[in-house]
């Protein structure tokens, strides 16, 4: 995927993050391909690569479990600030998908321990956004996105990543 975004230039010479759902990893680059990091991530709840319409305009409360989605796809991607003040890199605004430092959340869930285990089988507990740990928050995608506006390709988990992304299918094996 990487090769491709950086062959083609689809990343428009911007930084990028991809985001691999099956095994809830992020990978943040600058705006010539360099990796910068990498980290675990918690994702939406629900598998799936299609965002629910009109699902950012719900309180949480009315988000069913099933709709708890982290959608597939290419995004423009800017630092911004939420509703409670806390910075968060907006993915997909009419969705209310976001990229975000773990946060401390209800007890229950276990967040820390989720991101931390070293499985990717209970990695799946946000409403749709990316969860990633603190210091890969703050030392790897705060400094890649402060002065520039980026693209977060989240990959899909469902679909291939030629039909996603529009990629031209390889002759090679």
């Amino acid at each position: 995927m990487v090769e491709w975004i950086l062959r083609s230039n689809d990343h428009q010479g911007l930084p990028f993050v991809v985001v691999d759902k099956i095994h809830a990893h992020v990978f943040t680059f600058n705006s010539t391909g360099h990796l910068l990091g990498d980290a675990p991530v918690l994702l939406g709840f629900a598998k799936g690569d299609d965002g629910i319409e009109g699902i950012g305009d719900l309180p949480l409360s009315r988000i069913r479990p099933q709709e708890r989605i982290t959608p597939a796809g290419r995004f423009f991607a800017s630092l911004a600030r939420n509703l409670s003040g806390q910075e968060i890199l907006w993915v997909n605004y009419e969705q209310s998908i976001s990229m975000h430092a773990l946060r401390s959340a209800d007890p229950k869930e276990q967040r820390l321990e989720r991101l931390t285990s070293p499985t990717v089988l209970d990695n799946r507990i946000s409403y749709g956004c990316i969860n990633v740990p603190a210091a890969y928050w703050r030392d790897v995608v705060l400094p890649a996105f402060t002065h520039a506006r980026g693209l977060v390709y989240v990959l899909p988990e469902t679909r291939s990543l030629h039909s996603e992304f529009a990629m031209p299918i390889s002759q090679h094996p």
